[in-house]
């Protein structure tokens, strides 16, 4: 199997490009992104591109059988379109590129929504909605909280702070609300199930993803 991972330094996706490098039926993994991972693997093959500009990347995407995109950023601070484009737009253009019979897993956000009042979740749901209808196999994540485990760590200063201060009570958190709490592990594992064929919603919770990553 060979899969290709966008956005592989953030956190979710150094959690799932960690698990495709171990898994014994994937044969290569492509990672497209502005800077390189720091990883070495004999399975990886990097790309540095701005995904704002596909001729940089499309030829490098054929032959693939799953596309895991964990690129995402705030919303904060930002106007709708300026959003739009790094969302909904970006997302597109590389959907845009891949054969229709690729299984594409979108990390998305809990309470996307594509009629819903906030900015953020209207254009998270408008992007789901469009994966939807270009791949029989797409599916979209809302994994709620996520604990990042085996290193990885969020480019974000503020984020890295609460997930240190949180790490004590992770175990409780994930007893009292095992529906809201998954990993970047268990993301990872999840994503390949669904890359195997595995049969399992469109819109996947934390619930779903931890069903998915113990199979």
């Amino acid at each position: 199997m060979r899969v290709i991972v966008f956005g592989a330094t953030g956190m979710v996706g150094q959690g799932v490009l960690r698990e495709c490098l171990l898994a014994p039926d994937v044969s290569e993994v492509l990672v497209v992104g502005r800077t390189p991972t720091g990883v070495t693997d004999p399975k990886l093959t990097e790309v540095i591109a701005d995904l704002a500009q596909p001729a940089e990347y499309a030829a490098f995407l054929q032959g693939f059988d799953a596309c895991f995109f964990c690129v995402g950023v705030g919303s904060a601070g930002m106007t709708e379109a300026d959003y739009r484009r790094v969302t909904y737009t970006m997302t597109m253009d590389v959907a845009q590129t891949l054969r229709r019979d690729v299984t594409f897993v979108y990390v998305s956000g809990q309470g996307a929504d594509a009629e819903g009042r906030r900015m953020w979740a209207r254009v998270k749901g408008e992007t789901e909605n469009a994966l939807f209808e270009r791949f029989d196999r797409a599916f979209a994540m809302r994994p709620g909280f996520i604990r990042p485990m085996h290193g990885a760590t969020s480019k974000t200063r503020s984020y890295r702070v609460i997930y240190m201060i949180g790490t004590p009570i992770w175990p409780v958190f994930s007893r009292l609300f095992p529906r809201l709490v998954t990993t970047t592990e268990a993301i990872g594992q999840a994503m390949l199930a669904l890359a195997r064929g595995v049969k399992a919603p469109k819109i996947l919770y934390a619930t779903g993803i931890n069903r998915l990553a113990r199979m």
